[in-house]
This record gives structure tokens, sequence and C-alpha cells, in this order.
């Protein structure tokens, strides 16, 4: 496991043994996750997305407590993975880092309550797994612009991003912590 220079978010590039037949991974190891972190993931909840080029999903988090950690794959084509640190008094707040997850290097990301998260498909097609420790709440659950210009995410655009009405109307980082919206450190 590595830690990003975001306080609570983890990369794991799991081992892969190959042979004739193909390939074999332990693309989630409760123990690593429970020793790079000294706490546990519980598991509620696994979404399956499936995306094609240029969709871009997020930047989504829940009310804290309780949150919902996650844990990220893409199993199949590539996406640009963005952890974006929203909790206001964090030492990184507005501040994002992204890590390309794909179906060759197998890397997953650990994102732990109360942290953004976005992705945009890169490939013709991309499915992400993602493991959840709560389960899906549309009460809890809010966003953050995934184009806010202060962000300034660099994402890799080809035109504009397919983006869901939920996500193009939600606020900018700045309109979110005056609503009250964002979880604390």
């Amino acid at each position: 496991m590595k830690h990003l220079s975001i306080s609570g978010a983890l990369v794991y590039t799991p081992r892969i043994h190959s042979d004739p037949r193909g390939d074999f991974l332990e693309s989630f190891r409760a123990a690593d996750l429970r020793e790079a972190l000294g706490q546990s993931m519980d598991l509620a909840q696994v979404n399956c997305s499936v995306s094609k080029r240029g969709v871009l999903r997020g930047i989504h988090f829940a009310d804290v407590p309780p949150g919902q950690a996650k844990y990220v794959m893409c199993v199949s084509g590539e996406v640009l993975d963005v952890v974006v640190d929203v909790r206001v008094g964090s030492p990184t707040f507005g501040q994002w880092e992204a890590v390309r997850l794909n179906d060759v290097s197998r890397c997953g990301i650990y994102l732990s309550e109360g942290l953004g998260h976005a992705f945009m498909a890169i490939s013709e097609s991309a499915t992400v797994v993602y493991l959840c420790s709560t389960t899906y709440d549309p009460a809890r659950e809010h966003g953050v612009h995934p184009l806010d210009p202060d962000l300034g995410i660099e994402w890799p655009l080809d035109g504009e991003p397919i983006i869901s009405a939920k996500d193009a109307a939600a606020p900018t980082l700045k309109q979110a912590q005056e609503a009250g919206i964002l979880p604390s450190w």
C-alpha cells in the first residue's frame, strides 16, 4: 500500500501471477488495508459501473458520520480516478490527487470516509467496481461539480465530458462549503 498526499487515501498495487493461462491476483486484501490504516473497512455494498469514453462521474461524498469508505478498482479498460479532499479543516482541503486505474496494473484505491471521489473513463469502455463500507442512501449523498474551476482537476478531455444532470447541477466546492454540506476534518 502506498499512501497518497491526501490523508486517508491509499493505492494498492497487487502482485500479478501470470502463466500461459492468464493472470491471477488478489485485488483486495482486508489484512493489508487494516495494517496500512490501523482499522478495518466494513463491507456493506459492492457497486459496478460501466462507462463509455468521456464519461465523468462524481465528485461524490456522503455525510459523516457515518460516511462511506470506498475501495475502487477498474476491472476492464482505464479510468482516471480522482480523490478530492472535501473535509473542511483538513490540511489538504480543496486538493486533489489522480491515479490511473486499469486492467493492466490492476491497482486499487482506498478512500476513507469524508473524501470526495470521481473518475473519468479514458478507454472506449471502462468497468469500475467499488467496495463500499455503507449502503447507498440518497439522503446522505452529496456532490461537488467535477469541473469546478477552483479545483482545477486536470481531466484528460477530448471535448466535453459526459456527465449526469445531477453532477452538472452540483455546487462548486466553495458553494458546498457555504451551504454547510461538507464533512469536517
